[in-house]
């Protein structure tokens, strides 16, 4: 689902980049899942958390009542004055059940601009083309906890010498970006505050941030793995093509003691490449 900040073109990245062995994997910052949608299921624990309690419930219900969510998108209309309505009906927090609140908010991530939420994208798209994806998601979300609370309590409630976090937060100063990340937004002290609550777990952690002084200073401590990258700039795609943005990952283990312990590939042809 396409989301504010979400990792479509890093997932494949992420995941090879995950620690060879934990037991529970938890998704801190989980926005549209693209991660966790793109690891495989395995035999271990699953957290889906994020503090937008509407995308949230959309979640919940996906996994719950798919059957009744879908119903509910079914008639829905791709116009201005539906957008309209829809986006005023969930910021008067209109009375409506949870599949409907549900469905209301979809219809806002599809049919707005960029999946910003606030304006209508004006694009032609049939939302029951998604209902496929809603099956595949509720299959998938079927063991997966799907939580609504703070980073910090999160953390300190699931973590275990065994836990795994995956911490995809607002990026430094783009945090006006995400809606209903509380009633001040995602501050300086909350980036310093995830800092503080991952630096004292007993588990492993993965984080990606933008790559900027202020977070390279934040995690410059011992035993911290950092690597930097870039992708494409979506958002300035329009008017600077080939536009890159600066990224990090910050980990606490080795980043690569999965590609260190891939087994070796055998050589048919031997150290000097020819048969013997």
């Amino acid at each position: 689902m396409s989301w504010i900040g979400g990792k479509k073109s890093l997932r494949e990245l992420i995941v090879t980049l995950f620690p060879l062995y934990y037991e529970r994997y938890i998704e801190v910052f989980g926005g549209g899942g693209w991660v966790l949608f793109h690891k495989l299921p395995g035999n271990d624990f699953e957290v889906y958390n994020d503090f937008n309690g509407l995308l949230v419930n959309l979640y919940r219900c996906v996994r719950e009542k798919p059957q009744e969510l879908m119903a509910a998108l079914a008639y829905c209309l791709n116009s201005r004055a539906d957008f309209e309505l829809i986006k005023n009906a969930l910021a008067r927090d209109s009375p409506a059940s949870d599949v409907q609140r549900a469905a209301w908010f979809y219809q806002l991530i599809r049919y707005s601009y960029a999946s910003g939420l606030t304006s209508y994208g004006s694009q032609p798209h049939d939302i029951r083309s998604n209902f496929p994806l809603i099956e595949q998601a509720h299959r998938r979300l079927a063991k997966v906890v799907v939580e609504n609370k703070d980073f910090e309590k999160l953390i300190g409630q699931y973590d275990r010498p065994v836990s795994f976090f995956y911490c995809d937060p607002p990026y430094f100063e783009t945090e006006s970006y995400y809606k209903n990340v509380g009633e001040d937004g995602f501050t300086e002290k909350d980036h310093i505050r995830l800092r503080d609550a991952l630096l004292r777990i007993d588990g492993k952690f993965l984080l990606s941030y933008n790559d900027c002084e202020f977070i390279r200073s934040l995690y410059d401590a011992p035993g911290i793995q950092t690597e930097a990258f870039t992708r494409i700039n979506n958002i300035k795609q329009r008017y600077d093509n080939g536009a890159q943005f600066p990224e990090i990952l910050i980990a606490n283990y080795d980043l690569h003691e999965r590609e260190k312990n891939a087994p070796s590939q055998l050589n048919l042809f031997g150290e000097g490449g020819f048969m013997e």
